[in-house]
């Protein structure tokens, strides 16, 4: 684990807010030249603190306004049974994040669909026809009051 001070996390900090502020704006507001500042930025990408930058996305302006957060049993604890519905969740467009959680169920997904016949399409072609999906039990967003991702 990198040692941070209170200037590094300063500077994430910002960075996360914004990942296009200028390296000028950025010396600024965390109280360093832009020399320095360009240094311990690079610093930080080069221990992997900070791993990369990205656009965040406006989905409802892209069509696909309807969020669901899905928690996936399997049937089978296997290796095998993982890696089938692993893979059958890596090649759908919908699902933007899949994590391995501990528990009563194996995996939880947040999935976003144009509307509630595209998620439903998305449930059943795809989670539907994984064989070792033993559960799937369905959360629709309805509004985010706090969501960091952007």
């Amino acid at each position: 684990m990198t040692d941070l001070d209170r200037i590094d996390e300063h500077i994430l900090r910002e960075l996360s807010r914004d990942g296009r502020i200028s390296n000028l704006a950025l010396a600024e507001k965390v109280g360093l030249s832009p020399s320095a500042c360009l240094r311990r930025v690079a610093t930080l990408e080069k221990s992997g603190v900070i791993s990369g930058y990205r656009a965040v996305l406006n989905r409802a302006a892209l069509g696909t306004g309807f969020v669901a957060y899905l928690t996936v049993g399997l049937s089978r604890h296997t290796k095998a049974a993982r890696e089938e519905f692993e893979r059958a969740v890596l090649t759908a467009p919908e699902v933007t994040e899949c994590h391995n959680t501990t528990g009563n169920v194996e995996y939880m997904l947040r999935v976003e669909a144009a509307d509630i016949d595209a998620y439903k399409r998305f449930h059943t072609d795809v989670l539907g026809t994984v064989e070792n999906v033993h559960s799937i039990t369905s959360y629709v967003v309805m509004g985010s009051p706090k969501d960091e991702r952007g």
